[in-house]
Order: C-alpha cells, then structure tokens, then sequence
C-alpha cells in the first residue's frame, strides 16, 4: 500500500467521523437518546484513533538510528494496538455502560425525525469513508478474497480504517433500527437496547484487530510471498547456486527484511563469490523497494 494512499484514508475517514460526531452529540442532546449518545462517543474515539494513526504513518517513516537499526516501521503496529484498545474502552465499554444506565431509568426519544435524518447523514458519510478503505484495499489485495485479505495483509492502518468504518455502518444501522422501534412500539427500552447491542459490536470488532495486531507486533511474514522470485533472480545471477533456507518479516507497513542462506555451488573464489551476492541483492532491491534489508549467508548445509 503506498504511504500517500494511507494517508489519505486515514483522512477522509477522520474528516467524515469528525462531522457525524458533532451532529451525533446535537441529535443526542437534543432528544436525550443513549443511542446517539453512543454513536457520537464512537465517532469521537474514531477520530481519536485517527490521529493515532496518523502519527504512526509518521513516525514510521523515520530513519535507521543505532539504537533502532532496523528503523521504526513497527510504530504503525504500536499505534493501531493503541486504537484497538480505545475502540475496546471508550468505545464498547461505554457504551455498554450508558445502555444499562438508561435502561434501569428509560426515558422517551424527542425529535425523532431530527435524530434519524442524522444517522442518514452519517450513514451517507461514513458510506463515503468506507468505500474509500475498499478502493485502496483492491488495490494491494493478492489474496482474493476480502477475509483473506483481512487475516494476511501488513497494512495495519488500513486493516484499522476498514474496521472501524465497517463497525460504524453496522451502528448506524443499529441506532437507526432500535431508535425506530422505541419510536413505534413506545418504548423507549429500544433506545438502551441499541447502545448495548453497539458496544457488544464495538468490543467484538476491537478484539478482533487485537488479534491480528498482536500478530504483526510479535512478527509476521509479509502478505507476498517473496521466495521464488529471489530464487529466480538467485538462478540468473548465480546458477550453480542453491537457496537452502529462506525468511521474510514485515517490520513495517511498506517494509520488508529478507535472511537467506545459500549454497554457493561451483562457485569457489571468495570476491566472485562476494560480487554475485552483491548483484542478487541490488536484482532483489530494483525489483522491489520495499525490501529495506537483506542478509545473505553462503554455506554448504541449511
């Protein structure tokens, strides 16, 4: 994924959550409804989280220092571990907390036609953010399949927006439909059960990315499998060569360290040797960037 398309779903996401916050907290204030109330902290821990990541997009653009020799590409994991955590908290858990709250004292939704033209609005927006996250998903998807996609790709960022964008229509959704049924059945126990039924969904949707982020924090392949083009490359510049052992780890969003092991074949002199290794490594960097790191061991036995 390239770094001006991450960005610029992180932003569009941020603006449209930012927007539907604000006229979530009217709506709610307005009509007293805990639903709303739900909806609008959800779009401002949204929006929280992408600041968060944004941050991350930063930082892990920063160089190599020698206390950080492989760079920072992993702050972006670190940063998207943190907006699962807030999705989690101040989410799921409110919300969950605000639906028992008003249900143990329910209280009648006022100016349902206003609440529910906002969560259209949103609806419209968040829709708008969420196709966004699935244009640039299609782009850098090898796998096919979206949950595929889902449980493979490095793209940490974008695995967070596509996430909360998505929990954010279901709630919108949710909000819309429970908010209805307090209106036309009169009871407003509809509108607790819809902040409830919300922050069930935020705490699913947050354990989830949890998961999958703990993943690529601990270390994970990167989603292209880079072995048997190395290997080709390793044959045209070295054909009596061997690889004997290979690995690749995703230590960012867009980068990538490869460790191989060789066997050197019929190739005996030690600056040939050294030379040949050297035109497979720059062959490996021209065809692919985002490797940032390559070691390369010859040896007799894997």
């Amino acid at each position: 994924m390239s770094s001006g398309g991450s960005t610029k779903v992180i932003i569009i996401a941020m603006l449209a959550n930012l927007g539907i916050g604000v006229g979530k907290f009217v709506g709610a204030f307005i009509s007293g409804s805990s639903s709303m109330m739900a909806e609008g902290i959800h779009s401002v821990v949204d929006t929280t989280n992408q600041v968060l990541l944004l941050i991350g997009e930063k930082s892990a653009r920063k160089k190599p220092t020698d206390q950080h020799p492989l760079g920072f590409g992993r702050e972006s994991f670190f940063w998207s571990f943190v907006v699962t955590v807030l999705l989690f908290s101040l989410g799921g858990v409110f919300a969950i907390y605000e639906g028992m709250h008003k249900l143990s004292d329910p209280e009648p939704v006022t100016h349902f036609n206003l609440v529910i033209g906002i969560l259209m609005t949103g609806i419209v927006l968040e829709g708008y953010s969420f196709y966004s996250a699935l244009k640039e998903i299609r782009v850098q998807n090898r796998f096919g399949r979206l949950s595929t996609w889902f449980r493979k790709t490095t793209s940490a960022g974008l695995l967070v927006i596509f996430t909360e964008d998505a929990g954010a229509l279901i709630g919108l959704v949710m909000a819309a439909f429970c908010l209805t049924m307090a209106k036309v059945l009169d009871n407003p126990a509809w509108d607790a059960y819809g902040s409830i039924a919300i922050g069930v969904l935020l705490v699913v949707l947050a354990g989830f990315l949890a998961v999958e982020i703990k993943s690529l924090i601990i270390g994970e392949a990167p989603s292209k499998d880079y072995r048997p083009d190395v290997e080709k490359i390793l044959g045209e510049r070295m054909p009596s060569a061997k690889m004997l052992r290979f690995l690749a780890l995703s230590i960012g969003d867009r980068e990538v360290m490869l460790s191989y092991k060789i066997h050197p074949g019929e190739e005996n002199d030690v600056n040939s040797l050294i030379e040949d290794i050297n035109k497979v490594e720059a062959e490996v960097r021209n065809q692919y960037p985002e490797v940032k790191w390559q070691f390369v061991e010859p040896d007799y036995k894997a």
